[in-house]
Order: C-alpha cells, then sequence, then structure tokens
C-alpha cells in the first residue's frame, strides 16, 4: 500500500489502486493478555492491515489496555470500533464513526454521536465518518439486538446499494457492510457487489467470513477491506488462511488489470 498521511487517506488508496486490506476485529470481552501476545506473534510473520477494537456490548474494562498492548508491540494501525458513547477509551489511531444508516434508531444515527462530540474532539483521534449497514445473516446477531434495529433482508442488494449512496451523499466517507459477529452466513456476493458499483467510497465486509473462501468470495465481489473476527479468536491459526485469501486476491487482481 502506498504511504498514506491519514488513515483514511490508506482507505482510499485502497479504492484507488485496486489494493486489498485485512482487518483483525478484536472483541474487548474475548481476549486476555496471553491471548493478544500471541495474535501479536502471528501477525508479525502474517502481517495484517488494520486492527479493529470494540464490539456491541462490551461489558469488561478491557479495552483500553487492550489498544495499548496493540500500540507498544505493533506498528499496524488500531481504530476503535464502537457501538456506544462509552466505548471510547485506549489509545488508538483512530475511530470508525459509525453511523447505523440501515436501522430507524435515532440513538445510532445521531444520538450517541451528540454525547460523544466533545470527548472525541479532545481525544486527538482520527475520525472516520462511516456508512454503517447491518445486513440479515441467517440469524439475530448482538449488534442488531442491542441497536433495536432491523438488518437489511440479505437478498435485497438493491435496498443496500441505495442506502449506501445515500450515506455517501450525506458525506459518509467509507461504507461498511455487516453481517454482525457470529453471522450464520456471510454478506452476499450480490449485496456488495451491488454496493460498490454503486458508491464511490471504500466498501468494508465483515460478518461471517470464517473461512478461506468466503474471503475471496467477498474481495472477489468488490469489497476493499474484509474484516474477521470470530474465527480468529477461536483459531488463532486461521490468521494464517485470512491472509493467504487475502494475498491471493491481490495476487488475482494484478493479473487481471
Amino acid at each position: 500500500m502506498p504511504p498514506a498521511s491519514t488513515l483514511l487517506d490508506s482507505f482510499v488508496a485502497l479504492r484507488r489502486h485496486g489494493r486489498k486490506a485485512l482487518a483483525v476485529l478484536l472483541d474487548p470481552d474475548d481476549f486476555t493478555e496471553a491471548g493478544v501476545r500471541d495474535l501479536l506473534a502471528r501477525v508479525a510473520a502474517q502481517p495484517v492491515d488494520y486492527f479493529f477494537v470494540g464490539g456491541s456490548l462490551v461489558l469488561s474494562a478491557h479495552q483500553a489496555a487492550l489498544v495499548a498492548l496493540l500500540k507498544a508491540h505493533s506498528p499496524v494501525p488500531v481504530l476503535l470500533f464502537p457501538s456506544h458513547s462509552l466505548h471510547l477509551d485506549g489509545p488508538a489511531d483512530g475511530l470508525l464513526l459509525l453511523s447505523l444508516i440501515s436501522g430507524r434508531n435515532p440513538e445510532f444515527l445521531i444520538g450517541q454521536h451528540v454525547v460523544a462530540a466533545p470527548r472525541l474532539r479532545a481525544s486527538g483521534l482520527e475520525l472516520l465518518p462511516t456508512a454503517y449497514l447491518l445486513v440479515d445473516s441467517g440469524r439475530p446477531t448482538t449488534a442488531s439486538y442491542m441497536s433495536g434495529t432491523a438488518p437489511l433482508p440479505h437478498d435485497k442488494p438493491g435496498i443496500a446499494a441505495a442506502t449506501a449512496l445515500a450515506g455517501e451523499q450525506l458525506g459518509l466517507r467509507l461504507t461498511y457492510l455487516d453481517g454482525g459477529s457470529g453471522a450464520l452466513h456471510p454478506v452476499s456476493a450480490a449485496m456488495i457487489a451491488a454496493v460498490r458499483a454503486t458508491v464511490d467510497a471504500p466498501v468494508i465486509v465483515g460478518g461471517g467470513l470464517n473461512t478461506a473462501e468466503k474471503i475471496a468470495a467477498a474481495l472477489a465481489a468488490g469489497a476493499d477491506v474484509v474484516v474477521v473476527g470470530n474465527r480468529i479468536t477461536e483459531e488463532p491459526a486461521f490468521l494464517a488462511e485470512a491472509v493467504a485469501a487475502v494475498r491471493g486476491a491481490k495476487k488475482r487482481l494484478a493479473v487481471s488489470q
């Protein structure tokens, strides 16, 4: 990836140059210090592009310590992935400022943002305004339950594309399609392709990407960044497969250009 002056620039560069990237999502409730150190050792051998830190609930007080540990031992950028204005702690590099535009709950469209705004201004974090779309993944997820919103129908790519376009027109700089933590099925290739064809913003896809084949399919459909969380938490060795899948997608894209 070419040098970028900001985190947002790095995402835009992916889109502009047809690159692909991998983000590892770490839920503070699920990681111990030993687990993080093991992951960092693996990342040293199998480099990733971003760490996302957060979750839909975050019951523990471990987030700041987790972020500090990542920053102390890895050059990989750390972005907070908050679901609430309370989840803003930790010396991260930036924050995905999520607006849940797939739902109609004003708390997650603007309410929590108003509460957080003074803290965010004082935080020094780079803010990345992000259109966040929850997509039905075959079963209820913590994200849909905690947000009190219905996810987008999985078989309605046109609705997802129009929603993402509205977010872009409102000035949101990234688009994030998410099946939610523990998704039974990932976001469909048809939906990713429809969104990719409609918006200029970099497209991030997560939820249910628990095999190399699913990661490859999401990237082939147009995702610029894939996010893997649960599978790596449960089976750290899967990191190598995820990295290989992203590298394979980069090679295929280079050959086709």
